[in-house]
């Protein structure tokens, strides 16, 4: 399974040619870059942490465990999504983009997780 995390702004800048599946996985599209910029990636923003817990994270370190439990349980609404992600994932490269300067404290770092280790609910693979 390979999965990678990068912020969107780093991969506009840097994007090579490549067979990977990008997907942007924040609420709001990343200020500044267009989507024309982005055409090939995928946005599911269904993924992303409801604006109420991103709101109230609003990326404070010390809320970062709490943030993590709250943002697992809203995914399990979307195991069937997950399950899909799961699956390119097996198949070819997963990259899963968001807009956050802190590269260790973002959605991406727990979706990387859920999505490679198994549901949100369990934690254990399906």
């Amino acid at each position: 399974m390979s999965i990678t995390r990068q912020r969107a702004y780093d991969y506009v800048r840097e994007r090579t040619k490549s067979d990977a599946h990008v997907v942007l996985v924040d609420r709001l599209w990343p200020r500044g870059l267009s989507k024309e910029s982005m055409k090939e990636v995928e946005w599911l923003r269904e993924l992303a942490p409801s604006n109420g817990l991103r709101k109230w994270f609003g990326h404070h370190h010390e809320r970062w465990q709490e943030f993590a439990t709250r943002y697992r349980d809203e995914l399990r609404q979307h195991e069937s999504e997950l399950q899909r992600l799961r699956s390119i994932a097996r198949k070819e490269r997963l990259v899963l983009l968001y807009g956050a300067r802190d590269r260790e404290h973002n959605q991406a770092v727990v979706l990387e997780e859920i999505i490679a280790n198994g549901d949100a609910a369990s934690g254990t693979d399906s």
